[in-house]
């Protein structure tokens, strides 16, 4: 820290039990534990998980969810990256989704940020401002449209529900080094401080991370642009705390009109990134001193602070030509890597992995055949390629290298100061939301690939809930969702083919009556209906990873049974 009469005292404040904040971000340690191969076992498993970061144990307790035992390799024994910085901070909803399936989304509410107001500066004009809550695309799901934490808390209450689930297999400092495709399995070679040990898994899910070896070892085609854009992240404690909002600025007097973000995290700590001169020395832009001039022209002379945590980055985009090589499967960094724009590199690393366990958990069943795994490729990749085009356009706005794109820019924020049409083109960010798996192999009728939010409703037995619950009801599979009458004889074809599928059918009504025995749900407030599109009688099947695959109208049993085989690849 530096001398400056400025900075508050650095007093590590106590968040959690394990973890301190103040100077460093004082990070949990697991123990290594000597695996079972390394004492002569054979060691044979249906999923083997390489990296425990935000995908890898999304992944893993996903999985533990769906009954796959699952073991997890490391090569680090902590969560984050030691001695580093907040790293990501913004969840969108679609994952905060995924986090309330996995049991750990009151936590991350409890110590988190919730927002919806953003704002855009330019020098100390607004052009623009925005309030998600307000848009019909976030404003119906139980959850936020975002929540700010720093990453290391998320892998954290991760790490606690893996071991919560008793199913996942943790191993600490164990580095794979080496892989061999052989006949119905994996092998896969894992240095330890112990020593060398082999395993062999039937299917691989590599989150690894943009430096993980398995790219290499198969040999996966990847393409990468680089770009020249460099950041300063500065994590600050203040006395007197801003907005809760996200403000950004594209170019900010205090940043030598280059662009600021400000963001507000948990443990009352801000991250602000600052955009560097292409020929700054990110060294020196990153020393404490450096920092404290910063944020006395942002803040004023007199602020009071204390800088948690300060360090440089820059990024590059690079996608994998393909997401799956034979058994193994890329999610993550190691499948994608983009700007920081917007928070969708993380966010599409946990919904990699929701996208692909409900498909390999009923392949391993026997309830889907492997085909079902293609189209994990076909949709994530289409995901990551979209992400990455438009987080390349961001950099493009906030840092343009050529001519046209800096007349593009300096006429929106000109126009922008008096005109709303204008306002839209500014670009900061375009904030993650959810890809429509428009062209996907599995969709079987009308909407399908759209993200479903997570709606509230009356579960089957009478409980007050919303769809993440409803799937859990179901058991993770298929919902069927029905708006037609259900009389004695329909209900017993589709008790047959819950039989035969992995699908579970329930009543959609508006108001609770007599259904007899069949399963009902209630949208007291008609919300799933709109989400859903229902117009008239219908059929929605929903995937487990709360994907409409498809409305059908005036559905029978043979045209549900069509839609089930086509959705889980067996037609």
């Amino acid at each position: 820290m530096p001398e400056d009469p400025a900075v508050l005292p650095v007093k590590p404040v106590t968040t959690v039990a394990g973890i301190t904040t103040g100077g460093a971000y004082e990070l949990p340690v697991y123990p290594f534990v000597e695996p079972a191969e390394l004492r002569g076992k054979i060691g044979r498993h249906a999923v083997v998980v390489v990296g425990a970061g935000l995908a890898g144990l999304t992944a893993a307790c996903d999985l533990a969810l769906h009954g796959v035992p699952v073991v997890v390799l490391d090569d680090d024994d902590t969560v984050g990256v030691r001695g580093a910085s907040s790293r990501g901070i913004c969840y969108a909803q679609k994952s905060l989704e995924i986090f309330k399936r996995l049991g750990i989304f009151d936590r991350i509410a409890a110590r988190g940020v919730s927002w919806s107001v953003g704002r855009t500066l330019a020098g100390n004009d607004e052009v623009f401002k925005f309030d998600l809550k307000s848009l019909p695309s976030f404003g119906a799901s139980e959850q936020p449209p975002f929540i700010n934490l720093q990453q290391f808390y998320i892998e954290w209450f991760l790490v606690d529900r893996a071991y919560e689930l008793g199913t996942i297999d943790l191993r600490w400092k164990n580095k794979l080094v080496g892989c061999e495709a052989r006949r119905d399995a994996m092998a896969i070679t894992v240095e330890t401080p112990a020593g060398r040990y082999e395993l062999e898994t039937q299917w691989v899910i590599d989150c690894s991370g943009s430096h993980g070896p398995l790219r290499t070892l198969l040999d996966v085609p990847v393409r990468t642009e680089h770009v020249v854009d460099r950041w300063c992240i500065s994590d600050v404690r203040f006395r007197t705390r801003p907005p809760a909002e996200r403000w950004t600025w594209i170019h900010a007097p205090f940043n030598d009109d280059r662009a600021v973000w400000q963001h507000l995290m948990a443990d009352d700590v801000w991250r602000l990134d600052y955009q560097m001169a292409p020929d700054a020395d990110p060294a020196e832009f990153s020393q404490p001193a450096v920092v404290a001039d910063r944020l006395r022209r942002q803040f004023g002379p007199g602020v009071e602070y204390e800088l948690v945590w300060v360090g440089p980055y820059s990024y590059r985009s690079q996608c994998l030509e393909t997401f799956r090589v034979g058994r193994v499967f890329f999610a993550g960094d190691a499948a994608h890597v983009m700007s920081p724009f917007g928070a969708r590199g993380g966010n599409s690393g946990i919904q990699d992995a929701d996208n692909l366990v409900w498909k390999l958990a009923l392949v391993l069943e026997g309830k889907a055949p492997e085909r079902l795994l293609d189209s994990y490729d076909a949709e994530r990749r289409v995901a990551a390629q979209q992400n990455i085009r438009i987080t390349t356009r961001t950099a493009r706005f906030l840092s343009p290298q050529k001519s046209i794109d800096r007349l593009f820019r300096d006429a929106v924020i000109s126009l922008a100061r008096e005109y709303p049409f204008a306002r839209g083109f500014v670009n900061t960010g375009r904030l993650s939301s959810p890809t429509h798996y428009g062209d996907s192999p599995l969709n079987v009728g009308a909407g399908g690939g759209r993200s479903v939010q997570n709606i509230a409703l009356t579960l089957p037995d009478g409980r007050r809930g919303d769809l993440v619950d409803l799937l859990e009801y179901a058991a993770y599979r298929v919902l069927g969702l029905i708006t037609q009458p259900v009389d004695r004889y329909f209900a017993q074809e589709l008790e047959l083919l819950e039989e035969r599928y992995p699908v579970r059918f329930f009543r959609v009504q508006t108001r609770a009556g007599d259904n007899g025995t069949f399963p009902t749900i209630i949208d007291t407030d008609e919300r799933l209906g709109a989400e859903l599109g229902f117009d008239g009688p219908s059929t929605c099947l929903v995937r487990p990873d709360l994907h409409l695959a498809g409305s059908i109208e005036q559905a029978g049993a043979p045209d549900i049974e069509r839609a089930l085989r086509r959705l889980l690849a067996q037609g």
